[in-house]
């Protein structure tokens, strides 16, 4: 981690893409943090978030970000309209420095599902873990009811790499993932 401190010493950078800026959260993003998450349905397909989404729960959230980058074990954007300005989701990577990899995690307003953002969103945060963070491997993982962010990851270029049953657990209950993955040599659409 040694050649990465200098990245995680400046502030988390901010990331463009066509329609969409991927920035650090701040304080005043909670309320529409806690409004997008209110929706079941974007609960009921993480592994995290609960359901129904408590309050203050938005703010610590947001508060962990900061220091969870300069540490160097994750980073997480806010997913913003850039005509408009509105919050619409989450973005983010978990790094394991030891294997030069990171898990691609993420989350999109249901009032914005349909639309693209998450695979515009992920393939802009893949080229910046690839190209800047200088990764070797990114992986992803859905629930197989969930099929739509399957495709997500089919768009980012990820290889589908296996169906693990039981692996997680969510609200006492196993789950099982379905796991897909990027290398740095892979082509990326």
């Amino acid at each position: 981690m040694d050649s990465l401190a200098a990245h995680f010493a400046a502030p988390l950078p901010t990331l463009e893409t066509e329609r969409l800026l991927l920035r650090a959260f701040v304080a005043g993003d909670a309320a529409a943090v806690h409004d997008n998450l209110q929706d079941d349905r974007i609960a009921r397909n993480t592994l995290t978030i609960p359901h129904p989404y408590p309050a203050g729960a938005a703010e610590v959230f947001i508060a962990g970000h900061a220091s969870a980058w300069t540490d160097g074990k994750r980073a997480t954007w806010a997913v913003i309209e850039r005509e408009g300005g509105a919050l619409v989701g989450a973005m983010g990577l978990a790094f394991n420095h030891a294997h030069h990899r990171a898990e691609l995690g993420y989350w999109i307003a249901v009032s914005r599902w349909g639309r693209g953002y998450a695979s515009e969103a992920g393939a802009r945060v893949i080229r910046f873990g690839f190209d800047v963070l200088q990764l070797h491997r990114i992986e992803a993982h859905h629930y197989p009811e969930n099929p739509s962010s399957g495709r997500v990851m089919q768009k980012l270029g990820m290889t589908h790499e296996g169906f693990h049953r039981a692996v997680v657990w969510r609200n006492g209950t196993p789950k099982d993932n379905v796991s897909y993955a990027i290398l740095r040599s892979d082509p990326r659409p």
